[in-house]
């Protein structure tokens, strides 16, 4: 088992998935410490990659296109103190992060885990009901239906429209933007025959939102929609159908050359984490770990 401890967070690798769980410190995001611990399948991951700073590190995370409802209905847009796929890392870990980083590595290439997008999510999304206020409204959502409530900054004509309850069935897409700038942000949800493109202001699907601090958890609202609605790779395929006696076999390849011997790799491997452990930038206990997880596969 590989493990990383930081004020920011702590993430865990046990060969099959990654526990990354949300630190304490006041510069954790609001999203972040409200969304909790999550388990992230090795599956899902397309990559994981560590850069240097002078006073401060970061493990990044990238994740399959199409695996996670949350990097879906946001496309990317969390910044770096909301966004759970990152990890500030302190100058003295900077080996056991480096460290962190070959042990994902290494098992995404032993098991062989493309980094293509997927057809399904492989994350279920935060879990419900949830209730967020932010901006000009409250969205609710229980699993099945959306509720919109106005507040008193709510635009007139908006508001005299009323709450609004919206079934996922009727939904074809959820999206959330934030604030940028003088540019405001909204959480908007795009209704079956029924689309509009009226600013969020004026909109009685959407929230308006203005950049204040409960906003990024609305992301947990639209996250929780997504994965719910079907999703982006499931289009209906338009193409003519190919008669089977037309369907040729496909040419014989050569085999693939044969990867580095998986035993050698371990055996430089615990010679690496001798020398991390010799030089002080893995403790004892560190050591141990990462030594018994190596000799596990052997």
């Amino acid at each position: 088992m590989a493990e990383i401890i930081q004020k920011d967070g702590t993430w865990a690798f046990d060969g099959d998935a990654l526990r990354l769980t949300p630190g304490r410190d006041k510069n954790v995001g609001l999203l972040r410490r409200t969304l909790g611990e999550l388990v992230l399948p090795l599956t899902a991951l397309a990559g994981i990659s560590f850069e240097q700073g002078k006073k401060t590190g970061r493990l990044k995370l990238r994740l399959r296109h199409g695996a996670d409802p949350l990097l879906h209905a946001t496309g990317g847009r969390l910044t770096e103190p909301h966004d759970p796929y990152q990890l500030i890392v302190e100058s003295d870990r900077y080996g056991v992060a480096e460290y962190f980083t070959e042990e994902v590595r290494t098992a995404l290439l032993l098991d062989r885990i493309p980094a293509d997008p997927v057809t399904e999510y492989l994350l279920p999304g935060p879990s419900v009901p949830l209730s967020v206020s932010a901006g000009d409204g409250t969205a609710s959502f229980d699993g099945e239906r959306v509720r919109l409530e106005w507040n008193w900054k709510t635009e007139d004509a908006k508001a005299a429209a009323g709450t609004r309850t919206l079934a996922v069935t009727d939904l074809i897409a959820v999206e959330w933007q934030p604030a940028a700038g003088l540019d405001n942000g909204h959480l908007r949800f795009t209704v079956r025959n029924a689309p509009t493109k009226a600013p969020a202001k004026y909109d009685p699907h959407a929230v308006e939102l203005w950049g204040f601090k409960k906003d990024p958890l609305m992301a947990l609202v639209a996250a929780a929609v997504q994965a719910r609605l079907p999703h982006p790779a499931a289009a209906v395929d338009h193409r003519p159908e190919v008669p089977a006696e037309a369907v040729r076999p496909p040419a014989p390849t050569a085999a693939p050359a044969p990867a580095e011997d998986s035993h050698d790799a371990l055996l430089r491997r615990l010679r690496e984490l001798g020398e991390l452990h010799r030089t002080g930038v893995l403790t004892d206990e560190e050591f141990t770990l990462a030594k018994q997880a190596i000799l596990k596969r052997m």
